[in-house]
């Protein structure tokens, strides 16, 4: 598969505007010839499709680029096949799972994907580029008929990964809740995507965009750190 992927793990840094910090990584990665992008809005859950896609769209024309939202067309697969870029937002990703799959769009995304179009996801966005998505934070508001996704690479994904739980708080840590994960998924690797970073996957390598390191889970080993200046390739298997 020739893949060109960019996944976010979040959307906004504290103190910043909307898609603030992550706008120039994508207008880089779309490059000058894109300027339409469809856009999936399914994890919104506190507000309407349009409301979401007006949000992106705010900060997209700072780049030159045009949302194109899925839910306005007749027909989601044929956007999909005739898109020239995608993008997956965040916010809920069992929302987000369940209408993929209502709407038929996981084959098609994944084979689309797959010939060349570039993908872009944040945060829920980001967890469905992964086989399943066992390693969200997010509530299970809604059952998916299935929790299998795009599996467009061969990983897990854990976006807005933390090190430590707030002061005062005695329950599991996020380490925990994911060794949890590998205990009864033991061949997967987990990558945790701490806030402000993201994975560009582009000529069959993947490096690592950001301040902060990447944690690596592997069943049975100690945790590691990886930094921009580490190679991510090897995880494509």
């Amino acid at each position: 598969m020739i893949m060109r992927l960019l996944l976010i793990s979040n959307s906004t840094n504290a103190g910043e505007k909307y898609l603030d910090y992550p706008k120039h990584n994508i207008k880089e990665f779309l490059g000058d010839k894109i300027k339409k992008t469809l856009f999936i809005p399914y994890a919104g859950v506190t507000m309407t499709f349009d409301e979401y896609a007006q949000k992106v769209q705010s900060r997209f024309d700072e780049i030159g680029l045009e949302v194109d939202a899925i839910h306005n067309h007749k027909d989601p697969i044929e956007a999909v096949r005739q898109a020239d870029a995608i993008v997956v937002g965040g916010g809920n990703t069992f929302h987000l799972t369940n209408l993929l799959h209502k709407n038929g769009l996981v084959d098609a995304i994944r084979e689309k994907v797959a010939s060349g179009t570039p993908f872009i996801g944040w945060s829920a966005g980001s967890n469905i580029a992964c086989p399943t998505i066992c390693t969200t934070n997010d509530m299970p508001i809604i059952q998916p008929p299935t929790f299998e996704v795009l599996n467009l690479v061969p990983f897990q994904i854990n976006p807005h990964y933390l090190d430590a739980n707030p002061d005062g708080h005695a329950g599991e840590t996020r380490e925990m809740r994911l060794e949890e994960f590998m205990e009864v998924n033991k061949d997967i690797t987990i990558v945790g995507l701490r806030e402000g970073t993201m994975l560009l996957v582009e000529d069959k390598k993947m490096k690592l965009i950001g301040v902060r390191p990447a944690r690596i889970f592997k069943y049975g080993e100690t945790p590691i750190e990886l930094t921009t200046d580490d190679c991510f390739t090897h995880l494509l298997g």
